[in-house]
């Protein structure tokens, strides 16, 4: 599993009791450069949407596109209910797999995780 970000890291162990390896980076440039290299299972991310953003509505914009290449590794980001209408843009042009509500429910993240192990 590659983790990305802030607020997905503190699921570090639900994740380990899942039975995932996970490799945590907290760049996008370095998450995309770990994801070329591994070829997750899972990448579980943080969006957030700023206005100043000049060429792109969201942080993961980069990470989203580089993932496109790797149909088997499921995409879960973690966003701000503020972010929603943004969040929809995005996944109209990128595959975003699950997308869970901060502050994220422990049990919800379990069962989105669990349903793609089985």
């Amino acid at each position: 599993m590659l983790n990305a970000f802030i607020s997905t890291a503190g699921y570090k162990k639900l994740y380990q009791d899942l039975g995932f390896e996970v490799a945590t980076e907290w760049s996008e440039r370095k998450a995309i450069s770990l994801l070329r290299k591994i070829s997750p299972a899972v990448i579980v991310a943080d969006f957030y949407h700023q206005a100043d953003f000049r060429d792109r509505l969201s942080n993961l914009e980069s990470l989203l596109a580089a993932a496109q290449s790797a149909p088997h590794t499921r995409i879960l980001v973690f966003y701000e209910a503020a972010h929603q209408a943004v969040l929809d843009k995005v996944r109209a042009r990128l595959r975003i797999d699950a997308a869970l509500c901060l502050p994220v429910q422990e049990d919800q993240l379990r069962s989105t995780l669990q349903a793609w192990l089985d």
